[in-house]
C-alpha cells in the first residue's frame, strides 16, 4: 500500500460513518466559521484543500462586513481563501448523529500563510518560546431556561445548587468526551445560573482547540434542551460576570520549569498586561465585568494564592491569569500571555514583591477600564505587537476600532430611561 493509500485509509477510518464533516477555522472572535462537507468532499479537502470566502476574516459579531478592510473582504469582492483540513483535529459531534468537526488552516490564494487567522497567531507564538506550554481554561457560563429564568439561585460552590445543572451536564459530558475534551471539575459561582467548567490542562494549541470546541458544544447542547448558554462577560448589572481564567505553566524535558522561570514569567505578563487586555477583554461589554468587588482584576498586580490579583501564582506549579473574560478568543488570549512570558524570560525581568491583601482596593497601576483605553495601550506596546505579528496586530486593531465605533453609534435603553425626561 502506498503512502497516499495509507493516508486515505486513515482518513476514511477517522471519518467512519459520518455523513457530514463540519470544516472550519476560528474567526477573530473565536467562533468556528466554515461549511459542512460530505465524507468524500472532506477527503478531497484533506488532500487538495478547499476554498472559503475571505469575508470570514472580516465579519463583526452581528455578521456585518467590516468595511474598514481594503485588502480582503467586502471591498475586494469577498474572494477565496485556500483552506486545508487538519485531520488530527477531527472530532465527533455525538449530539449530532452522523456529524464530525475538523479545524482547518487558511492560506491566501498565492499559497502564503494567512497570518491573520487567530489559530495561526498562537502557533507562531508557541514556536517562539523555548519551553513547552501547558494551559487550562476555566469558563463561567450562564444558563437560563426557556422562560429566561436562571437554572440556579447563585451560591458559590454550592453542592445543592450544582444539582440544578444535572440534566445539562448529563447531556454535555458525552458531547465533550466525543470531542476529546476532559473536564477536571465543575462548580457553581456567585450569580444566578452561573456554572464554572474547568477544562483539564493540555499542550498550548490543544488547550485552545479544546476551549473553542467546548464553547461550541455548550451552546449547541443547551439549545437542544431549550436552554440558553451565554459566555457574555457581564450579563446583569449588580451580579458577578463571566470570567475565562487561564492557567499557564512552562515545561522542559518533561519537568515543570515554573520554579526556575516564574518570576521572569510573571514580570513579563505584568509588563504587557495593559496592552494584552485588548485580547483578554475584546468587547465593549468586557469592561463592565472589570470592576472592584467582583474578583475581576482592575490593576497590574500579582500575589501568591491571591484571587484579588490579576495574576494568582500557585507556587511550584503555574500562573493563573484572572483578567480574561469568558468572551475572549482562547487562541488570542493564550497567545498574548505566552508572548508576554517569552519577553519576560528573554529580558530576565523582575516583578515587584507579591501583593498581600485585597489588590482591588490598592494603589497600583490601573489596567484599561474600557475598550477605547485598551486600544490605546495595545497601540503603544510595540514589543507585544511584534510578537503577535504586526500584520495581525493591525488587523485586530481595525476589528476592535469597528466594535468601538458601533457602540458609539448605538443608543441604549439606559440612556433613554435616564435622560429623556430631564434634558
Amino acid at each position: 500500500m502506498t503512502n497516499v493509500e495509507m493516508e486515505r485509509a486513515e482518513i476514511a477510518s477517522a471519518v467512519g460513518d459520518a455523513e457530514f464533516i463540519l470544516l472550519g477555522f476560528p474567526d477573530v472572535h473565536g467562533s468556528i466559521r466554515g461549511k459542512a462537507l460530505t465524507a468524500s468532499a472532506f477527503e478531497t479537502a484533506v488532500r487538495d484543500g478547499t476554498v472559503f470566502t475571505d469575508l470570514l476574516l472580516a465579519l463583526d459579531p452581528t455578521d456585518t462586513p467590516i468595511t474598514d478592510y481594503d485588502r480582503f473582504g467586502i471591498n475586494t469582492g469577498a474572494g477565496d481563501l485556500v483552506v486545508r483540513a487538519e485531520p488530527d483535529t477531527l472530532r465527533e459531534l455525538t449530539w449530532r448523529l452522523g456529524w464530525r468537526a475538523c479545524l482547518a488552516t487558511p492560506y491566501w490564494r498565492d499559497g502564503s500563510p494567512c497570518t491573520l487567522a487567530s489559530r495561526e497567531v498562537l502557533k507562531r507564538v508557541l514556536a517562539d518560546i523555548d519551553y513547552e506550554t501547558l494551559a487550562a481554561f476555566e469558563y463561567e457560563i450562564r444558563l437560563r431556561d426557556g422562560d429566561g429564568e436562571p437554572l440556579s439561585s447563585g451560591l458559590s460552590y454550592s453542592v445543592g445548587e450544582t444539582f440544578r445543572f444535572d440534566e445539562f451536564m448529563t447531556r454535555l459530558t458525552p458531547a465533550l468526551r466525543g470531542l476529546g475534551i476532559e473536564l477536571s471539575a465543575i462548580h457553581t459561582e456567585a450569580g444566578p445560573g452561573l456554572l464554572e467548567l474547568n477544562i483539564a490542562a493540555r499542550p498550548g494549541l490543544q488547550a485552545a482547540d479544546d476551549a473553542t470546541f467546548l464553547k461550541m458544544a455548550v451552546k449547541e447542547v443547551a439549545s437542544s434542551m431549550g436552554l440558553t448558554a451565554s459566555f457574555l462577560a457581564k450579563t446583569v448589572p449588580g451580579e458577578e460576570g463571566s470570567s475565562g481564567h487561564l492557567h499557564l505553566s512552562l515545561w522542559h524535558g518533561g519537568e515543570n520549569a515554573f520554579d526556575t522561570t516564574n518570576r521572569a514569567a510573571v514580570a513579563g505578563i505584568l509588563e504587557h498586561l495593559p496592552a494584552a487586555s485588548l485580547l483578554l477583554n475584546p468587547t465593549v461589554n468586557s469592561y463592565k465585568r472589570l470592576v472592584p468587588g467582583y474578583f475581576a482584576p482592575v490593576n497590574v498586580s500579582w500575589g501568591i494564592e491571591n484571587r484579588s490579583c490579576a495574576l494568582r501564582v500557585i507556587e511550584g506549579s503555574r500562573i493563573e491569569c484572572r483578567r480574561p473574560g469568558a468572551d475572549a478568543n482562547p487562541y488570542l488570549a493564550l497567545a498574548a500571555l505566552v508572548a508576554s512570558v517569552a519577553d519576560g524570560l528573554e529580558r530576565d525581568l523582575k516583578p515587584p514583591e507579591p501583593f498581600v491583601g485585597d489588590a482591588s482596593a490598592a494603589d497600583l497601576p490601573p489596567l484599561p477600564n474600557s475598550l477605547e483605553s485598551a486600544i490605546r495601550a495595545f497601540e503603544q506596546d510595540t514589543v507585544l505587537r511584534t510578537a503577535l505579528g504586526e500584520e495581525f496586530s493591525e488587523y485586530f486593531l481595525v476589528s476592535r476600532a469597528w466594535e468601538l465605533k458601533a457602540w458609539q453609534q448605538a443608543v441604549s435603553d439606559w440612556e433613554r430611561e435616564r435622560y429623556t425626561r430631564t434634558v
